[in-house]
């Protein structure tokens, strides 16, 4: 994982603007009675702040009923990319994180982003417990370790397999 990478993650913290034009056309599907879910989501969408840091992510929004959900990438289980027809019109994307909590909806959807692909890129790459060095790549297993492992293996298994052979005859 390069740390531009991950600078660029860190570096969002509120929904793209284009996230408003999708509510308001969400809201538009209602009818005349548009201004009926229009209002909690003009307050959704001003209110909505990320924060991705080195243990995971926060997710805060509201006004009046304040709600917050922190996920450390440890509990992260399954991530999801979804759009429909005007989020990808409008070039946006939600990444859905599912922890093992008995539920089975999303424990946290980051909406309003462009940049999806990256950060479920980041996530998968955080969640599977790769650390980053300032800069510097993960150390790969030296071969000379691997094989010679390997090599242990391969003669505990014979030892095995001589103990086992007289008992089947």
């Amino acid at each position: 994982m390069t740390v531009d990478l991950e600078r660029r993650v860190f570096a969002i913290t509120r929904p793209a603007p284009k996230l408003m034009t999708y509510y308001v056309l969400f809201s538009l599907a209602a009818g005349p009675l548009f201004f009926i879910p229009l209002i909690p989501l003009y307050f959704r969408y001003h209110t909505l702040k990320y924060e991705f840091d080195q243990e995971g992510i926060v997710m805060s929004w509201g006004i009046l009923f304040r709600r917050q959900i922190t996920l450390t990438y440890a509990r992260i289980q399954d991530i999801h990319l979804t759009s429909n027809i005007i989020e990808r019109w409008l070039g946006l994307g939600r990444v859905q994180i599912q922890t093992a909590s008995a539920s089975a909806d999303a424990e946290m959807t980051i909406e309003g982003l462009h940049q999806f692909e990256m950060v479920r890129d980041y996530l998968y790459t955080r969640m599977r417990g790769v650390k980053h060095d300032g800069g510097l790549k993960p150390a790969a297993p030296q071969t000379d370790d691997v094989a010679a492992a390997l090599h242990e293996v391969a003669g505990e298994l014979r030892a095995i397999r001589q103990v086992i052979e007289p008992l089947l005859k």
